[in-house]
């Protein structure tokens, strides 16, 4: 049990010490649900699955929107994706189907926090205006940086989460370790941002954008209104 006794760990203490980044973000996303924006999330390889996990999804929001691209997710060529969220100039082109403006949020996901394509959304983001959170790793990135520039050097609001560098928490034997802990505890941060945002709008007498399971009682026509408001803006409905 190695491997799920340190993933609940590394969950009972993800917000510990990053208590303020994780109120700003927060924050960032409230205001930009209250004045009408949208949440966009990007991922290259296995980070775009934080993108699809935020999408669409029973208990999510409906002003979220993944950034989603065949060329750097991994169901087509994991080889070439690879190689092309090293590219400078990919992430360009990618959020070119994206209209982020000031009004809304970015986050990033990338754990080792490196490659082209993060970096380079989140400037794009900081360049439309949009509040950019980075969701990574600072030892991996310390790690693998090597002079590089990093998504946590050029987000404002930067979450770590804690995945050890390679993103391997066990070791097998010898030299190696499996284990990712990226997915889990990003889609924490993602899911415990989302749940405060829609807790403090609660807060202030606004009913939050959140879909409703198709199985549960009333979902068809609270999901169909949602879907109705945001399908224009979210090119995945």
């Amino acid at each position: 049990m190695g491997y799920l006794d340190g993933a609940a760990r590394l969950l009972t203490t993800l917000v510990e010490g990053q208590e303020a980044a994780f109120d700003a973000a927060a924050e960032a996303i409230r205001r930009t649900i209250s004045e009408d924006g949208l949440v966009y999330l990007f991922g290259t390889g296995h980070s775009h699955m934080l993108a699809e996990e935020g999408h669409f999804r029973a208990g999510g929001l409906a002003c979220v929107v993944p950034v989603l691209s065949s060329a750097v997710m991994l169901h087509e060529s994991a080889v070439a994706s690879t190689a092309l969220e090293r590219v400078g100039g990919v992430a360009d082109v990618v959020l070119s189907r994206y209209p982020i403006a000031s009004r809304d949020v970015l986050v990033v996901f990338s754990t080792s926090g490196v490659n082209a394509a993060p970096v380079e959304a989140a400037k794009h983001g900081r360049a439309a205006g949009a509040t950019v959170v980075a969701v990574t790793s600072k030892a991996y990135s310390r790690q693998a940086a090597a002079g590089r520039e990093t998504l946590a050097d050029v987000a404002p609001i930067v979450l770590d989460n804690r995945a050890p560098p390679g993103d391997a928490s066990v070791t097998i034997a010898g030299a190696v370790r499996a284990g990712p802990l990226s997915t889990i505890a990003g889609a924490a941060l993602l899911n415990a941002l989302l749940v405060e945002a829609s807790t403090r709008l609660a807060a202030e007498g606004v009913d939050p954008p959140v879909y409703v399971s198709a199985n549960m009682p009333g979902a068809a026509a609270r999901n169909a209104a949602l879907m109705s408001r945001y399908r224009n803006r979210n090119p995945h409905l």
